[in-house]
């Protein structure tokens, strides 16, 4: 199936559930009946497939994890109770005490912090780098590297992965690449194509839409190594936890997720609602469509603002003005750039905090990827943890804005935006 037929069917037979549902039904329930003490014990055992706790697997959740692992073109896929969730798994499920994590410095305020400070509280180290200096990154690497990691475009800076060329570098050094599709969707960008091993994203953004659900998900490519890289014994290796299971010997293409499920979503039990999994799933059926408008509204953001005298800089990768445009062509193959769109004010802080004050139309909220149209001043709030220095290492300022830009009529959201530019 074509991609925008896979928003609308993958992932759900109508005929294998009671009564031919039209829509996957929402399993809210907690557990899931036994049919005799030797079926329990299958289950329990993976002798047998099927549900058994809803912190586990669901079978709404199901469907949501194998329709967002066929859109990213990948093996197996694992739904949690958020982005944040997403991201401390997927490292979790690659990392231990005493292992290293190489992370962009172009990050979410919230992952800088998970990165800087609760990870090595689990003896995790991250070295923080411009991981498309591919020379810094190679410095970067050693025996201990478990995971390269970076968003497809950074947020909020909007810096887009060279993603083909640093997987080769991790690929060479036996290291899987987590690459975060967030800001994307699989609709703009399939990483896996360029080389990604492991995909994150907020489902509370883009997927959803809509801005009712929170959400995160992991998705496994298949196509890495995990016994050949040597980095990894808790995939290839009998694993206590779970009745010295070998995860790989398994599972084969679908190791690294499953000990992610069957390990960590267990024991840490980061559960996604049945509820929220079928909201998403709502959302996703319009994800195409919603992106394409997102998109087109956002080019002509980024260039009216270009032309504004009291605008210093505009990040957006579509502008061809942009050092990143002919790097973002290349991942980006629709042509179509996402509707994000963030820029810098001449007059720093309080020309930012004004312009928020004096916004119309545009909800001042801490989310992106609705779709109506979001701001945020990212200096005073998703990043105020950051000092000035790492400001600028994450790419930008104390005038810095972000713009979710949605799916309103484009005369209205310029309208809305030139007002408060003049009212500063």
């Amino acid at each position: 199936m074509e991609f925008e037929t896979k928003c609308l069917h993958s992932g759900f037979d109508p005929y294998e559930f009671k009564d031919n549902p039209a829509l996957p039904p929402i399993y809210q329930n907690t557990s899931f009946l036994f049919d005799s003490p030797e079926h329990a014990a299958n289950l329990f055992a993976l002798k047998d497939e099927g549900q058994i706790y809803t912190r586990i697997g669901n079978t709404t959740v199901s469907v949501l994890e194998e329709r967002v692992a066929r859109l990213e073109e990948g093996s197996g896929a694992v739904a949690v109770s958020s982005g944040q969730a997403a991201i401390t798994l997927a490292i979790l499920g690659l990392a231990g005490q005493g292992d290293e994590v190489i992370a962009s410095s172009y990050l979410y305020g919230g992952t800088y912090t998970l990165f800087r400070y609760t990870l090595p509280r689990f003896g995790i180290k991250v070295k923080f780098v411009d991981i498309n200096d591919l020379s810094a990154l190679k410095d970067a690497i050693n025996d201990k590297t478990r995971a390269i990691y970076g968003e497809v475009i950074g947020n909020p800076s909007l810096i887009p992965m060279d993603i083909e060329a640093i997987a080769k570098v991790a690929h060479s050094y036996g290291i899987a690449l987590v690459v975060d599709n967030t800001f994307a969707t699989p609709f703009l960008v399939q990483p896996i194509k360029w080389g990604a091993d492991v995909i994150v994203h907020s489902m509370t953004k883009y997927l959803s839409g809509h801005g009712t659900s929170i959400g995160g998900i992991i998705v496994e490519s298949g196509n890495f190594d995990w016994k050949g890289s040597g980095r990894y014994p808790s995939l290839i290796q009998p694993d206590p936890a779970y009745h010295n299971l070998n995860f790989w010997e398994t599972f084969g293409n679908t190791a690294y997720t499953n000990r992610v499920r069957l390990s960590l979503l267990r024991d840490i039990g980061p559960a996604l609602s049945p509820m929220n999994a079928y909201l998403i799933l709502l959302g996703i059926e319009t994800l195409h469509l919603r992106m394409e408008r997102h998109s087109e509204n956002a080019k002509i953001v980024a260039e009216f603002l270009e032309s504004r005298d009291d605008v210093s800089k505009v990040f957006y990768p579509g502008l061809k003005s942009s050092p990143y445009f002919e790097l973002a062509k290349k991942y980006f193959y629709r042509g179509l750039f996402s509707g994000m769109v963030c820029f810098s004010l001449k007059q720093g802080r309080p020309a930012g905090e004004a312009f928020i004050k004096n916004l119309p139309l545009f909800y001042h909220l801490a989310n992106v990827g609705d779709a109506r149209s979001l701001v945020i001043h990212p200096a005073s709030t998703t990043h105020q943890q950051l000092t000035l220095e790492q400001l600028e290492a994450a790419g930008i300022d104390e005038g810095f804005i972000r713009l979710s830009i949605g799916i309103e009529s484009i005369e209205d959201i310029v309208t809305a935006i030139e007002k408060a530019l003049v009212s500063i």
